[in-house]
Order: C-alpha cells, then sequence, then structure tokens
C-alpha cells in the first residue's frame, strides 16, 4: 500500500506472527505489542482500521483452536455494550488528529500495565463490553482490559484464553465493520492483510504446540519493559508533532 516501504511491509509480516504466537502461549500482550509497531510504522490513518482485521485473524485463529473451553455465559451481554460501544466510538474517532492518536495509544498501553479494572466493570459484562469497544476504536488494543474482566470468572487458563478470544473476536470484528461503514478504503490494504492474518495464524498455532521454556514472570518481565519503551516511542513522536504545530 501507499506509505508503506518495503521492509515495514515485511517486519510487519514477522510482527504478526510474533504477536499472535505471544498471545496464544501467554494468554495476553500481542495485540498490544503489534499495535505499538504498526503505530510506528504504518500511515496513522490506517493504524487502528488495519490492526482491527489483523486483530480478527489472530482471534479468530486462536478461537478455532480453543472453542470447546469457551465460557459462553457473559457473551450475550458482552456482545450488546461492545455494538454500542463501536458505534459510538465511530462517530468521534475520524476527528481526532495523528498526534493525539498516538499520544493517546502510548499513554493506553502504559496504564494497562498499571491499573487494575474497577469493581463495576468486572461485575457488568454490557458496560465492560461499551467502555473497551469505544476505547477500541481510538487506541485499538483493548485486550488487557477485557482479559481482567474475564479473570474475574476464575477459570482456568485454557477456558480463559478461548473465552477472551471469542469477545475479542467479535469485537474486533464489529471495529472493521464500522470502519469500512465510515469510508475507509480496504481494498489497497488487502494483499497485505491476507500475509497478517497467515501470518498470525501461523502464530497461533506455532504458539499452541511450542513448550516455552523461559519463567512466566521472566518472560513478563520482559514484556512489559518492551510495551514500556514502545510507548515511551509513540508518546515521544505524537508530542514531538504538537510541539511542532506550536
Amino acid at each position: 500500500p501507499d506509505g508503506l516501504a518495503l521492509w515495514s511491509f515485511w517486519a510487519l509480516i514477522a510482527a504478526s506472527f510474533v504477536g499472535s504466537f505471544i498471545t496464544v502461549a501467554f494468554g495476553i500482550g500481542g495485540g498490544a505489542i503489534l499495535l505499538a509497531i504498526m503505530a510506528s510504522l504504518l500511515p496513522i490513518h490506517a493504524l487502528i482500521p488495519v490492526h482491527g482485521v489483523a486483530q480478527v485473524g489472530s482471534n479468530a485463529g486462536r478461537l478455532m483452536i480453543t472453542w470447546r473451553d469457551i465460557y459462553w455465559k457473559p457473551f450475550p451481554m458482552f456482545a450488546i455494550g461492545t455494538l454500542i460501544g463501536a458505534l459510538v466510538g465511530g462517530s468521534i474517532v475520524v476527528s481526532l488528529p495523528a498526534a493525539w492518536v498516538q499520544i493517546g495509544i502510548g499513554v493506553f498501553i502504559l496504564w494497562t500495565l498499571i491499573a487494575k479494572v474497577p469493581a463495576l466493570l468486572q461485575k457488568w459484562g454490557a458496560l465492560t463490553g461499551f467502555i473497551s469497544s469505544f476505547l477500541t476504536m481510538f487506541f485499538g488494543a483493548t485486550g488487557i482490559f477485557v482479559v481482567a474482566y474475564v479473570k474475574t470468572f476464575s477459570l482456568d487458563r485454557h477456558r480463559l484464553i478461548a473465552t477472551h478470544a471469542s469477545f475479542m473476536t467479535l469485537q474486533h470484528s464489529l471495529k472493521s465493520f464500522t470502519f469500512a461503514g465510515l469510508g475507509f478504503a480496504f481494498a489497497p490494504w488487502v494483499p497485505f492483510l491476507g500475509l497478517m492474518l497467515a501470518s498470525g495464524f501461523l502464530g497461533t498455532l506455532v504458539g499452541k504446540q511450542v513448550l516455552v521454556r523461559i519463567s512466566e514472570q521472566r518472560f513478563k518481565f520482559a514484556l512489559n519493559a518492551i510495551l514500556v519503551v514502545l510507548s515511551i516511542r509513540l508518546i515521544w513522536s505524537g508530542a514531538s508533532q504538537l510541539i511542532g504545530w506550536l
């Protein structure tokens, strides 16, 4: 697509594999890492729509290989809230400047590393669906936010990953349809997205099969460190643009 360098093209294909691998192997984190990388390489107008489609593929792949473990009880209310949130967020997102989007994504990722989901959101699936869906229209990766809600059901790891995949597949699908309705031209991105989806599904399969030797504690430390660095870079980039405008 126009505005995407060849090296960035292949770097993002690789990032899709890594993001899906991380998410299925460790439950969370891949979407946020992919978003932070994409925010550094993609034209800003394409960032959230393209990331959304990539995440549909990643989560749908995870859903296909774990669907027997899904906990369906909270799904209907979450779905209702998600639909409303996508529609409301879609009516606002088109007016945000690029610099503020970069700053917002950076701050949002940092917030997900240090904050806890309020108790009210943990108990009300529709409200959690609405807020997370509204936020994903602006900031893309709300998986960390949603997984905190899923954890309140005290599921084992396999059921947690499967249930989270069902929520995020729905949320990113509705987001993608909303952006298409708002007029985003997906057509030039179709070949790129096809490779992103294939790479992401391969990452899902490998993540399901590979026994990761590093301890979960050390991995989480490394993952959080990467997210912090990428988030600070995004905030710096956005702030530099705003300073240039002043």
